[in-house]
């Protein structure tokens, strides 16, 4: 999605859907605990390590943290999420919304540019951070209420994440990436 940058759409998905469909064809992934499995090479399957190799992110963007986790986060949920336990839990769209919120509209990129600048302002830069819960709280809680002031501030955001629920899982990524 990113290399094609695309909103979302299953254009920029159409190799990971050939993957997905034509999985003996392609061997992606290792097979799932018995009561999980429904083939012996789903998504599910692809090994965390693997997947990081996959994504080449951090190699490509190396002075650039946000760019680097977002199109990580983009990655993992449209394939674990949006592919995987979107076919794995069926029964409507609303589980594959919660995926779309964590790569679309720019709104996550926004409150984790915020979370790192706040780091650089307040606590000397990436990686210079004490390491200590105190200051994991005040990140995460700093950028909580700058999400949720944004939210409040411009109703477009508020419509394309119309849930709470999707709203507080953007907010969780936001404080996650942020603090990693």
């Amino acid at each position: 999605i990113g290399a094609y940058k695309m909103c979302a759409g299953e254009a920029a998905v159409a190799d990971l859907a050939f993957a997905a469909k034509h999985a003996g064809v392609i061997q992606m992934a290792d097979i799932l605990p018995a009561r999980r499995a429904r083939g012996p090479n789903e998504p599910g399957g692809i090994k965390f390590g693997h997947f990081c190799d996959m994504v080449q992110s951090d190699r490509k963007y190396p002075n650039d943290p946000v760019r680097s986790s977002l199109e990580i986060v983009a990655a993992g949920t449209m394939l674990f999420d949006q592919i995987w336990l979107g076919s794995y839990m069926s029964g409507g769209v609303g589980f594959t919304q919660y995926a779309t919120a964590a790569y679309t509209d720019n709104i996550l990129d926004d409150f984790t540019q915020y979370g790192v600048d706040y780091i650089k302002k307040h606590h000397g830069g990436i990686g210079k951070a004490k390491a200590t819960q105190e200051v994991v709280n005040d990140i995460a809680t700093e950028v909580n209420l700058y999400g949720m002031e944004q939210y409040e501030e411009f109703p477009t955001a508020l419509e394309s994440h119309f849930g709470g629920s999707q709203r507080a899982s953007v907010l969780a990524a936001a404080s996650g990436i942020t603090t990693s």
